[in-house]
């Protein structure tokens, strides 16, 4: 690679230093291999510029900032990206917000960071899109003329062909993601949800080795499962705790549940499926808590407000019901708990309830085996709606919409033999290792730079929908 990495998010670290898997990846990889991290503005702003804000602190690299105003952040970010993508990706099409003033945004936004990235590459960059805030960059930037090779990362799931009749921008949802070189998607379900749906549509046509060909425009797609910084968590995990964080008797189990609050994340679901064990448990079976931390997120939008209000039910019905006065079954957690604390507790679960009903892949799964202590490890239960579970085949899989096969999966997993545990653990450690976040980030990066691309300009613009 001769030109510039440059990497382009929602969000991007500007006053702290890097934290979080991700974040310390491509922090790394542009210390290593230099070039620029572009990311939205911390604050609102009346007009916005038509060039990139500069920012300190790349250690190696540049980091710059675009930005956006309060009524963009309510269309771009809030409205099309969170209202409409989400759910589409999500399979939540029920919740879709149809207003057009969302996709208008949406489209202003790409287009504006578009224009001011063509005015700083050469053709010799790269540039590394990550999800779908910018779905439209590639397109709106070969309206440009921009020649680079363009690479962008799908976080969470890719629509199912159904689902995305119900985007009214559903012939351009085909024409942003063709004008990338490389697609990467997080599993190979993902990636055959993608390739049958622009099998399906009559411009679309399958080519050999994840090839795609749609009208004019030929583009890879393949599955690059992401991963965590298994050695810095795993030691983080390993330190010695000078407090007992929890506060459960000794003869009490601890099931840990920690997910951003979100409807994907089928949380209300978990509930019902611990409910059951409660339930269910007999006299022989040990007294368990399940600690679930959920920091709040998009608390404006209102399918999130209702999860919220849902979840508190839940607890204070399942607390009522089966509490006793030593013994509180369900503890929710509505804020972050540090690192340096989440990573020890991971390791002090005898369980981590991992129950999305859709998820790009779920790296608290990963975090989980990663922190465990290999002679005495704890057991991942793992949704089948997960993308984790597509790689790690040795956690107990379950159905998260089946109340009774969570609570089976509960019990079995408290009862499960020394041996078995440390054998499922052993496997699923070597999944982890084998899928690291900076491996990740390397294999995606060289394969974009060997991806074959058309040498007439003219066909790496596929023709407006």
């Amino acid at each position: 690679m001769t030109g510039r990495l440059i990497v382009l998010s929602n969000r991007i670290p500007t006053d702290k230093p890097p934290a979080g898997g991700l974040v310390v990846a491509i922090h790394e990889l542009l210390a290593e291999r230099g070039g620029l991290w572009i990311g939205s503005g911390d604050e609102f702003v009346q007009t916005p510029s038509d060039s990139f804000r500069p920012l300190e602190g790349g250690e190696g690299y540049d980091k710059a900032a675009f930005d956006l105003t309060e009524s963009e952040h309510e269309t771009f970010y809030l409205g099309y990206a969170n209202s409409v993508l989400w759910p589409l990706c999500h399979h939540r099409t029920d919740l879709i917000a149809l207003d057009r003033k969302y996709a208008e945004g949406y489209a202003a936004v790409n287009a504006r960071v578009a224009r001011m990235l063509s005015e700083i590459l050469t053709p010799e960059d790269v540039i590394w899109v990550h999800d779908y805030h910018f779905l439209p960059i590639a397109l709106e930037l070969r309206k440009l003329g921009v020649a680079a090779r363009i690479g962008l990362f799908l976080h969470i799931p890719f629509p199912t062909g159904p689902d995305i009749q119900a985007l009214p921008e559903r012939e351009a949802f085909y024409h942003w993601f063709a004008a990338f070189d490389l697609v990467g998607l997080q599993t190979e379900a993902d990636v055959a949800r993608c390739l049958d749906g622009y099998r399906a549509h009559r411009s679309g046509e399958m080519l050999m080795n994840g090839r795609m060909k749609f009208r004019s425009r030929v583009f890879e797609v393949r599955s690059f499962p992401i991963g965590i910084d298994v050695k810095t968590f795993a030691e983080t995990a390993a330190k010695p705790l000078t407090h007992d964080p929890v506060h459960i008797r000794a003869d009490a189990k601890l099931i840990l549940g920690v997910d951003r609050l979100d409807y994907s994340k089928g949380i209300p679901h978990r509930f019902r499926g611990f409910g059951t064990w409660l339930e269910k448990r007999g006299p022989d079976s040990p007294r368990g808590t399940l600690i679930q931390i959920t920091p709040p997120s998009r608390e404006t939008v209102p399918a999130y407000q209702a999860i919220a209000r849902e979840l508190e039910a839940l607890v204070g019905n399942l607390n009522g019901r089966y509490g006793e006065l030593d013994w509180t079954p369900i503890r929710l957690i509505e804020r972050g708990v540090p690192r340096e604390t989440l990573a020890p507790l991971y390791r002090l679960a005898d369980i981590a309830l991992v129950t999305p009903l859709a998820d790009g892949m779920n790296l608290v799964a990963k975090e989980f085996v990663a922190a465990q202590d290999p002679e005495n490890p704890g057991v991942l239960i793992l949704s089948r709606s997960a993308g984790a579970a597509e790689q790690m085949t040795e956690a107990l899989i379950v159905n998260p919409h089946d109340a009774e096969e969570v609570g089976d999966a509960i019990e079995r997993a408290f009862k499960m033999p020394l041996e078995e545990r440390k054998t499922r653990h052993a496997a699923l450690f070597q999944v982890v290792q084998d899928s690291d976040i900076f491996d990740w980030g390397t294999r995606y990066l060289d394969r974009l730079n060997k991806v074959e691309r058309a040498l007439d300009p003219a066909k790496r613009l596929p023709p407006g929908p």
